[in-house]
């Protein structure tokens, strides 16, 4: 993608922009903005609109979704932020007008300005329903794009942008409890015992695995997962693995996060108590 001004400053001539267009080797995208040749590239269509619209805009919202890999391009309009200025509407380009836009919500992906992964779920959080968000906001998480910290940053910048409230509900879930593997265990028997049923074995072994809790009459194996323990690709697959082991041996597996753990207690115990009566 090039501009008018940049093939001028190259040494092209009206005249010779005039006749490359003519030609086919250059095909117009926007008021001043050219495609080299027939095929504009992966992110064609989002550099065109960014040269279209000026130094301070960047791509947000749904396309920057897309930069991001967190879901799929959403129709043919590349939406583009600016706060300095005016994006003016132009065929193939959705405009917003960013009231804050600071550096730290900007990065450079694939050529591109860019609001970074966690401004993009705040812009979207104002009209992506609830299970989308949450989608979104998970791929960000195991793709490494957004800490916690860094969307609940975004957070208060934003604090009364629509959609904050429900972002802030879902990055709740992402503050997960510091918990050792003892401490979550010691929690775990604590309801147990608490809701009056019946004790488990712990730190058993199980079809060459270990387990945090089973309950041998009832075939029942409850594991307690840390989001942070279990998120590194050997330890996701060692987990999978685990599971199908102890399928095959003939247990139900029961999974618990150590956030619903501290923060969902009566929920953990009905769960476990019907595992149990089933």
């Amino acid at each position: 993608m090039v501009t008018w001004s940049q093939l001028r400053t190259a040494g092209l001539s009206r005249d010779a922009i005039t006749a490359h267009v003519e030609a086919g080797w250059l095909v117009r995208r926007h008021r001043g903005v050219y495609q080299l040749g027939a095929f504009g590239g992966p992110f064609g269509d989002e550099l065109a609109a960014l040269l279209a619209c000026g130094p301070a805009a960047v791509i947000s919202h749904w396309s920057a979704v897309f930069v991001f890999e967190l879901g799929p391009r959403r129709g043919r309009l590349v939406d583009v932020s600016v706060f300095e200025g005016y994006a003016r509407r132009r065929p193939g380009i959705r405009p917003h007008r960013a009231t804050t836009l600071p550096t730290c919500d900007v990065v450079v992906k694939h050529g591109l300005r860019v609001t970074t992964p966690a401004r993009t779920l705040l812009d979207v959080a104002a009209v992506a329903p609830r299970g989308v968000l949450e989608r979104l906001t998970e791929e960000a998480q195991v793709q490494n794009l957004a800490s916690p910290a860094e969307i609940v940053a975004v957070i208060e910048r934003g604090a009364r942008r629509p959609g904050v409230k429900k972002l802030r509900e879902i990055a709740d879930f992402l503050d997960e409890p510091s918990l050792t593997r003892s401490e979550a265990e010691r929690r775990l028997l604590e309801l147990v015992r608490g809701a009056k049923l019946a004790t488990p074995r712990t730190n058993a072994r199980i079809a060459g695995w270990e387990v945090d809790a089973v309950w041998d009459q009832q075939r029942l194996v409850v594991e307690v997962d840390g989001y942070q323990y279990h998120r590194p690709r050997p330890n996701f697959e060692r987990d999978r693995r685990k599971d199908a082991d102890l399928l095959l041996a003939g247990y139900r597996v029961l999974r618990i996060t150590w956030h619903r753990l501290v923060k969902e207690r009566d929920e953990v115990i009905a769960l476990i108590a019907a595992a149990l009566s089933t």
